[in-house]
Order: C-alpha cells, then sequence, then structure tokens
C-alpha cells in the first residue's frame, strides 16, 4: 500500500486540528457576544445567549478518546486496493465537526466508563465516522454534487462508481468495529441507524419537488437522515458503558433533538451562509429541488403566485438564472431563514434541557454547549 503513509500524515494532520478549528469557529459566532468567563452554562438557553455556544469543551473531554478514535479511522480505512484509501482519505481528510464520534465518547463518560471500556467507546466512535462518511459519499453521488467541505467531492474526482463502492467499504468496516465490541444490543442500535438513515433519504427523495408538502413530512426525513445518528452515537457510547436506562434514554433523546437542530441550521444556512463558509455551493439545495425548512414556510406563507414560482422551480425543475435570488427575496419577504434558525435554536434548548434534567458536572455541561453550537454556527 504506497500510499498509506501519505494518506496518514495528511489525515492525521486534519484530525489533530479539530480543536483549533472548532475554537476559531467560536471565536466566530461570538464576535457580538458579551463576554462570559463562566465555565458553565446556567441554563441551556444561556448556552445560546451568552457566549458559550461552543464545541470546545466536547473536544477537550474527548480530547484522549478521539486520539484513539482517530487511530482505529486510519488503521481500518487501508486496504491493499489503493484507491480505497484514497478516497475514503479524500473525505475524511477535509474535515468536520466530527460531532457524532464525539458524542459516542461524551456518551460512554457519561455512562462512567473506565478505561477498559473507552477503548471499546472509540471503536464505536470509529463506526459512527464511518457510517457518516459512507453517507456522504452516497448521498454526493445522489446529489451530483460538485463540493463537500470545500473540496471537490470525491464522485467529481473518481466517478460514482468507486464512491458507492467506497462507501460500502466503510459501512463493513464500520460494522466490524462493532461487532469487536462483543455489544450485540449495541451492534443492533447501530445497524438500526443505518437503516433508518438509508429510510430518510428515500423519503426525501420521495418529498423533493413538492413544496406543498406538510412540514412534518420534512420532519421525518430530517430525523431519520440526521438526527437518528447523533442519537444512536450517543446512546451507543452510554450503553457500552453501562450506563442505566434513565441516562441511555436522555442521551438518546438528547442526540435526536440536537441532530434536528444541526440539520435545520444547516437548511437554513444553505440559504444564508457564504459558499466559503459551508464548503459548498451557495444555494445547492434549491438547485437540486430538495424541500426544506424554510422553503417550506415561504411555501405556506406565499400568495398563489409565489407558491406558483415554488412549483415550477422545485416541483418542475424549471429553474432560470435569477429563480435562486428571487427564492431568496421571498424567503427575506416572510422570513423564513431567521425562522428557521429560530426553530433549530428551540430543538436546540431542548437537547440541552434533557441534560440538565438528567445529569450536572463537566460532561453535562459540554453537551449542553455543544448543542448550543449545532444551532448557533454560521457554518
Amino acid at each position: 500500500m504506497a500510499s498509506k503513509c501519505f494518506i496518514t500524515v495528511i489525515i492525521d494532520k486534519k484530525l489533530h486540528n479539530t480543536k483549533a478549528e472548532s475554537v476559531d469557529l467560536h471565536r466566530q459566532n461570538r464576535k457580538v457576544a458579551t463576554m462570559n468567563t463562566a465555565s458553565s452554562p446556567s441554563s441551556p438557553e444561556t448556552a445560546l445567549i451568552s457566549g458559550t455556544a461552543s464545541l470546545a469543551p466536547l473536544i477537550d473531554i474527548t480530547a484522549a478518546g478521539m486520539e484513539e478514535t482517530n487511530r482505529i479511522i486510519i488503521d481500518r480505512m487501508q486496504s491493499e486496493i489503493d484507491l480505497i484509501p484514497t478516497l475514503a482519505g479524500h473525505l475524511i481528510a477535509a474535515g468536520g465537526k466530527r460531532m457524532r464520534p464525539m458524542l459516542t465518547l461524551a456518551g460512554a463518560l457519561l455512562g462512567k466508563a473506565g478505561d477498559d471500556v473507552m477503548l471499546n467507546s472509540a471503536k464505536l466512535a470509529a463506526a459512527v465516522e464511518f457510517i457518516h462518511s459512507a453517507t456522504l459519499l452516497h448521498d454526493d453521488v445522489i446529489d451530483e454534487s460538485d463540493m463537500r467541505r470545500g473540496n471537490k467531492t470525491a464522485s467529481a474526482i473518481w466517478g460514482n462508481e468507486a464512491s458507492v463502492l467506497v462507501g460500502d467499504f466503510l459501512f463493513a468496516r464500520a460494522f466490524e468495529l462493532m461487532v469487536e465490541t462483543d455489544q450485540i444490543k449495541v451492534l443492533g442500535r447501530l445497524a438500526n441507524a443505518a437503516a433508518r438513515i438509508t429510510e430518510g433519504e428515500i423519503d426525501q427523495m420521495i418529498l423533493a419537488g413538492n413544496p406543498a408538502a406538510p412540514v412534518d413530512d420534512y420532519y421525518r426525513v430530517i430525523r431519520a437522515k440526521t438526527a437518528e445518528l447523533f442519537a444512536a452515537a450517543g446512546e451507543s457510547g452510554a450503553m457500552v458503558a453501562g450506563a442505566d436506562t434513565a441516562v441511555t434514554a436522555a442521551v438518546a433523546a438528547y442526540g435526536m433533538a440536537l441532530g434536528t437542530a444541526f440539520q435545520i441550521t444547516d437548511d437554513a444556512l444553505d440559504y444564508a451562509a457564504t459558499t466559503e463558509g459551508m464548503g459548498k455551493s451557495h444555494g445547492d439545495d434549491f438547485k437540486e429541488g430538495k424541500i426544506t425548512l424554510p422553503v417550506m414556510l415561504a411555501w405556506q406563507d406565499g400568495n398563489a403566485d409565489e407558491q406558483a414560482f415554488w412549483q415550477r422551480c422545485l416541483g418542475e425543475g424549471d429553474i432560470g438564472d435569477d429563480d435562486l435570488d428571487s427564492a431568496l427575496s421571498l424567503m427575506n419577504k416572510h422570513d423564513t431563514i431567521a425562522r428557521s434558525l429560530d426553530i433549530a435554536r428551540s430543538h436546540a434548548i431542548t437537547a440541552g434541557q434533557i441534560i440538565a434534567d438528567t445529569a450536572s458536572g463537566t460532561v453535562a455541561d459540554a453537551l449542553i454547549t455543544a448543542a448550543a453550537f449545532a444551532a448557533d454556527r454560521t457554518i
């Protein structure tokens, strides 16, 4: 495997830059925030308004576990077929927030896992990241995306067939790692999550082109395709640590609320953020005919002419050069981007409150501020 050393250096550098990048994100998000030197939020609400919406505490408490997780990721993505680590490494080295594997480790810490259990937690965290990476590879093929995390997508470079097959390889590696933990219930939980993610992707294809669909259809999609893995990531960590039922259920509910907030924020930022900030083309969701919350709210509040515009663009796929600007104008008219972000924040507060009602201490505080970050970020 001639490519292993080079790929390992690049990925290792990227994975170890996560903390610095996230702290920088925190600073960008809070430029206008009131300075707050308290070490923990007094409530989930204050985490969103007091300058403590940050991934930094979560990164700090999971740093040791992520070192092991990153080692496992690099080791298990290797293959005698050079294209596999090259293509997988292209996606993984592009970065990302690593929230899902960190939630697995945090779930284990909340369950008071010892050092012996943390090794299994790191394997599960790597499995979760592999599942997530596999879904991204498949998503980019389905969506015909050219950009991901500021780089060319794997499918744009190596083609659709290679991307799908390497995604399948990562799924297989994920299940290998799950089996190695010798925790059949955990295996069942993450396997169920993988099935739910696929259901969510199929559901999203069905929803595409129907701006008049009920908002509940949108929530069903994002809970399956995004929030489910957040929930399973945290829950599996708590399960492998032997946490009691109350803690395990709370971590799962937290992940579901956090993941919902995360996806709504993503969908709003697709129209509000810059291409440089989001790492993908501005307005991609509109061009791909995706039905997201800002669009649904604009449809609901729009008059007949406005609804006809949405139907032409997203229902019939007839999108002109100036239609994205027109879509943004309608969203601004009905304030649907800001309203969507407000809804995301309400889910983030719910996530934080679930943890606040269940646990206290450093791990709980880190989870609360991470939930706030999910809905208060700008990229």
